[in-house]
This record gives structure tokens, C-alpha cells and sequence, in this order.
């Protein structure tokens, strides 16, 4: 097995060579951001939603929309509306890339709602097609959030 098989299968965490200064980093987050052209995800609370949005590495932060089934209570979507950089920190990363922290932002980025009520097919289905994506992006590092 390599590094990279060993670290998916044992602990989530894969061995990396490269300084912050020169590692390509995309974000993935199950906040339920999406683009506001981009279809919303299911607030339906039974059933949740399995769906994931790619979301382009230039985009506008302006152009978001949070969309969510959880409990309003639990979870008020109206807030990250607000900066949606606190859930999809892409204005944080492209000042990082012009302060010379890191060494680029990825060409895409990808979303999904936290709300899942079928975790066998989130976790067989969903997640292994957007890690294949992950992969295929040649992100050396990846930033996870939640809403």
C-alpha cells in the first residue's frame, strides 16, 4: 500500500512534502453554499439532501446563497449570508495567495449540505465521487467546513 491508500483507509491524514508557500488549496465544505444560479439543496428534513455543488475557484463571493435543511434554530443560514467567508473562506484564501502564504487556489472547490439522513449513500456514493474530484484537482490541501 502507499502513503495515500494507508492514510484513506487509517487516519485521516495524508503525509505532505511541500511548504504552505507553494500547496494549491481548495475548500470543501457541508455548509450548503451554492452559487445563486446554481439549483439549491433539498430543505426537505426527511430525506436531506445527497447532491454536491463544484463551485469555481474564481468566483465571486457575492454571487452565494446558503441553503439548508437544518432547524433554523440549529442552524440560521441568514448569518452566513452575511460574510459567506465565514463557511467558504474564499476572499481569506486569495489574500493568503497575494500575501505569499500559499502557493495557489484551486481551479474548483465543492459543496454539500451537512443535512443527510441517508448516510450509507452519503458515505458509498457522495463522498468517494467528490474525493475522486478533490483528487483530480490537484490540491495539495484541502480546508473542511461546516455551518
Amino acid at each position: 500500500m502507499t502513503k495515500m491508500e494507508i492514510s484513506r483507509k487509517a487516519i485521516p491524514y495524508t503525509p505532505n512534502d511541500k511548504s504552505l508557500e507553494e500547496m494549491v488549496i481548495g475548500i470543501v465544505s457541508t455548509a450548503g453554499a451554492h452559487l445563486k444560479d446554481q439549483e439549491p439543496f433539498s430543505e426537505d428534513q426527511t430525506t436531506g439532501d445527497m447532491t454536491y455543488r463544484v463551485i469555481p475557484g474564481d468566483v465571486n463571493s457575492a454571487d452565494f446563497k446558503v441553503t439548508h435543511a437544518a432547524p433554523k434554530e440549529e442552524y440560521d443560514t441568514r448569518e452566513p449570508e452575511k460574510d459567506i467567508n465565514t463557511i467558504f473562506p474564499i476572499d481569506r484564501l486569495r489574500e493568503l495567495k497575494e500575501q505569499g502564504v500559499i502557493g495557489g487556489i484551486a481551479d474548483n472547490h465543492f459543496s454539500m449540505m451537512g443535512f443527510a439522513m441517508r448516510l450509507k449513500r452519503l458515505m458509498e456514493e457522495t463522498i468517494p465521487e467528490v474525493a475522486k474530484k478533490v483528487v483530480r484537482s490537484k490540491a495539495d490541501g484541502i480546508i473542511l467546513t461546516a455551518g
